[in-house]
């Protein structure tokens, strides 16, 4: 899921949104910075037509030690938030602006790891 800042932005001022995960209990997903070779990363990719976005920045991940791994691997749990700023031209004409998200991840359990899946979101706010 996601948001942007109380549902409305403002013409030429930086307003925060975030992507939330929703990690069910029992599953992880790797961080995005999961500290194995074979750990396919947390990404998060955001997009807009009509806004100007930063980069996206990432929790830190807690240090887990599973039994498919040697080496502890850094992962997320519960429900992680990956935050970044939007800027609405002061031109805009539009009432509304839409950034579309793609995260990447992988789940796992105790013992193993799901493929891969990537999902899409698109978050809208009012524009003042």
């Amino acid at each position: 899921s996601g948001s942007l800042l109380n549902g409305t932005v403002r013409r030429g001022v930086a307003t925060g949104a975030t992507v939330v995960l929703g990690i069910p209990g029992g599953l992880h997903v790797n961080s995005n910075r999961p500290n194995n070779e074979y750990a396919i990363p947390t990404t998060v990719r955001i997009s807009s037509s009509e806004a100007k976005l930063s980069a996206v920045t990432y929790p830190r991940g807690k240090s887990r030690k599973f039994g498919f791994s040697e080496q502890p691997i850094s992962v997320y749990e519960g429900r992680p938030a990956f935050g970044f700023n939007v800027t609405v031209p002061a031109n805009f004409k539009g009432n509304v602006v839409r950034v579309r998200a793609v995260v990447r991840y992988q789940a796992c359990n105790d013992e193993v790891c799901f493929p891969p899946k990537t999902q899409e979101v698109t978050l809208s706010a009012r524009v003042e």
